[in-house]
C-alpha cells in the first residue's frame, strides 16, 4: 500500500460514479480501470462505486447474485487486483465505494444452508429467494459473517464506503437493527476522519436509516432516495407505467422534491441535510432492468438531457452519475449473465414476466449471450466526438461550479412556470441559482428567486456551442425590470455573483 496520506471521503461534497469494471473497459479488470482514474479525477467525481465484484458463476454477471461475500472475483484480477486498483484511485484523490448484497444469496453456488441451516429463514422472502435469518434462532452467525464480510472491505481493501442493496429486503426485529449494529462498529473502529461511509439503498424512502441511532435511527451516512429520478423520468420521457405510475412529473412535483428531498415522508426527509440523500438520474437499475437498456439520453432530446444534469448537479443532494452519462454514451447498459443452462432459461423467463407489465411483448435482449455484455460496454473514445465531448465538458464545468458553492447552505426551489424550475443556493460568494427549462418557454419571470438574481452574472448555459448545444449568448443576458428573463427552451442557465 502507497495509500498512508489519504484522508478518506468528505461526505458534505462526495459526488459519486458508479461503474461496471466489466463494463468500462475492454478488458474488464480492475487493472484495466487504472489508466482511466485520471480522467475521472479531470471530471471532477469524487468516488467511484463499484457494482458487485464478489466471485460470481461464469464469466459475467452484474454481480447481484454472489454467494462468496469475501472473495473479489477472480475474473476482474481477484484481491490483489482490487487492492491495486484502490491504491491508484487513492493516489489520483479518489475514493473507492463498493456495492453489497446482504439481502439474500444467489442461487448458483449456494453452499451455506449445507453447513447450517439458521443462515436462512422461511419467516420473510425477499423477491430473489429466501431472506437472511438477521432475528430468528441462531442468528448471531448471519450477523457476524455479514459484519464480518462489511469490516473485511475496510480493513483488507481500503474500501472508503459501501452502498447496502435493497436494504427493504433486509428484515430484522432485533432490539438492535443489523444495519444500525453495522453503522455502530464501523464508528467505534474507524476515527471520524477516515471512517468509512455506508449509505443504504430503500425503495420505501425510510429516513429512520439517516436517523442518529441516539433518536432511534440506525445512523447511516447517506440514503438513495429515488423520487427525484421517478419524477424527473415522467417529466423528460412522458414514461408513466409500472412503479412510474405514482409520481405525475410535472415541474411542481420535481420542485417539490427538490425542496424537500421527498415526495412520499416530505417532512422527515427536511429533517435530514440533503447532501445524506442520493439522487441520480440514472444507475445500473433504471437503465439495466429496461428491455433494450436504453440510457435517458436515447430516450429525450440532447438539450433536455443537459438541462436535467444541470439541475441535478447543482443541487445540494448527492449526485450519483451513472458510467457513461457523463459524454451521453452511445452504448446501452444491459442484464448480463453466464449461469449453467438450466439456471439459463428460468433468468429469462423471469425477466419477460418482469418486463411485461411495463412494456408487454418487448423484445429482452438474452442475458446469456456474451453480445449482451459487450453492447454494454461504454466506448470511452466518444468523449472526443461531437457531441458527447461537449457533454462531457458540461459535466466537468458542473462539477467545477459545485465544487465552487459546496458549503452553500439552504435551498430554495420555485416552479417559475408549466415546465420550468428554479433552484437557488447559498449567500454571498457560494450563491448560485439554475434555471432549467424543460418546455419552449421563450420568457420566464424569476423573481420568485428573490432579488439577488439582479445582483449576479450569468455564468453559463446549457445550450452553449461549447456543451455541443446550439448556442446562447448568455453573457449578454439581462433581467428585464418585471423579473423576466429571455430563456432558450430545453435549456438551463446557472447565475453565479460577479466577483
Amino acid at each position: 500500500w502507497t495509500d498512508d496520506s489519504w484522508q478518506g471521503l468528505d461526505r458534505e461534497s462526495l459526488v459519486i460514479y458508479e461503474l461496471h469494471v466489466g463494463a468500462y473497459t475492454d478488458a474488464g479488470t480492475f487493472d484495466a480501470l487504472i489508466p482511466e482514474l485520471a480522467s475521472l479525477t479531470d471530471l471532477g467525481v469524487s468516488a467511484i462505486e463499484l457494482m458487485p465484484v464478489n466471485e460470481f458463476p461464469g464469466r459475467r454477471n452484474w454481480g447481484y447474485d454472489g454467494v462468496s461475500l469475501f472473495a473479489p472475483s477472480s475474473v476482474y484480477g481477484g484481491p490483489e487486483g482490487l487492492r491495486r486498483l484502490v491504491d491508484a484511485a487513492h493516489g489520483q484523490g479518489l475514493g473507492v465505494m463498493l456495492d453489497v448484497v446482504y439481502n439474500h444469496f444467489g442461487p448458483d453456488g449456494n453452499y451455506l444452508a449445507k453447513y447450517s441451516d439458521s443462515y436462512f429463514t422461511n419467516r420473510y422472502q425477499t423477491p430473489w429467494g429466501d431472506a437472511l435469518n438477521f432475528d430468528g434462532e441462531g442468528a448471531e452467525w448471519t450477523r457476524r459473517l455479514v459484519i464480518d464480510s462489511a469490516l473485511m472491505w475496510f480493513d483488507e481493501y481500503h474500501i472508503d464506503g459501501l452502498r447496502l442493496d435493497a436494504t427493504q429486503e433486509i428484515y430484522d426485529s432485533s432490539r438492535i437493527h443489523i444495519l444500525r449494529e453495522l453503522g455502530e462498529k464501523t464508528e467505534k473502529r474507524w476515527s471520524s476522519e477516515h471512517r468509512p461511509i455506508l449509505i443504504a439503498e430503500h425503495e420505501r424512502n425510510q429516513i429512520r436509516i439517516v436517523t442518529p441511532s441516539e433518536s432511534d435511527g440506525y445512523g447511516l451516512d447517506g440514503l438513495w432516495l429515488d423520487d427525484f429520478h421517478h419524477s424527473a423520468h415522467v417529466l423528460l420521457t412522458g414514461e408513466h407505467t409500472g412503479y412510474l405510475g405514482r409520481f405525475q412529473g410535472t415541474a411542481g412535483e420535481l420542485a417539490s422534491i427538490l425542496s424537500a428531498g421527498a415526495l412520499y415522508e416530505p417532512d422527515q426527509a427536511r429533517a435530514v441535510a440533503p447532501a445524506r440523500f442520493i439522487f441520480c438520474l440514472q444507475n445500473h437499475d433504471q437503465v439495466g432492468n429496461r428491455p433494450q437498456g436504453e440510457r435517458l439520453s436515447h430516450l429525450i432530446d440532447l438539450e433536455l438531457y443537459k438541462a436535467a444534469y444541470a439541475l441535478l448537479l447543482l443541487s445540494p443532494y448527492t449526485p450519483l452519475i451513472f458510467m457513461g452519462d457523463e459524454f451521453a454514451a452511445s452504448s446501452p447498459f444491459l442484464f448480463f449473465t453466464d449461469h449453467k443452462p438450466e439456471l439459463a432459461e428460468q433468468i429469462r423467463a423471469g425477466r419477460q414476466e418482469e418486463f411485461s407489465g411495463m412494456w408487454p411483448g418487448a423484445e429482452i435482449a438474452d442475458p446469456q449471450a456474451e453480445e449482451t455484455l459487450v453492447r454494454s460496454r461504454i466506448d470511452l473514445s466518444e468523449r472526443e466526438w461531437p457531441p458527447h465531448n461537449g457533454v462531457w465538458r458540461l459535466f466537468r464545468e458542473l462539477l467545477r461550479l459545485r465544487g465552487a458553492v459546496a458549503s452553500a447552505a439552504g435551498i430554495e426551489v420555485e416552479q417559475l412556470g408549466e415546465q420550468v424550475i428554479g433552484l437557488s443556493r447559498g449567500e454571498g460568494d457560494s450563491k448560485v441559482v439554475v434555471v432549467a427549462n424543460f418546455g419552449d418557454e421563450a420568457r420566464v419571470e424569476i423573481s420568485a428567486l428573490g432579488r439577488a438574481v439582479a445582483s449576479l452574472r450569468p455564468t453559463l448555459c446549457t445550450a452553449n456551442t461549447q456543451f455541443s448545444g446550439p448556442g446562447f449568448d448568455h453573457e449578454s443576458l439581462n433581467v428585464a425590470s418585471d423579473g423576466t428573463v429571455s430563456l432558450p427552451p430545453r435549456a438551463a442557465m446557472v447565475w453565479r455573483p460577479t466577483t
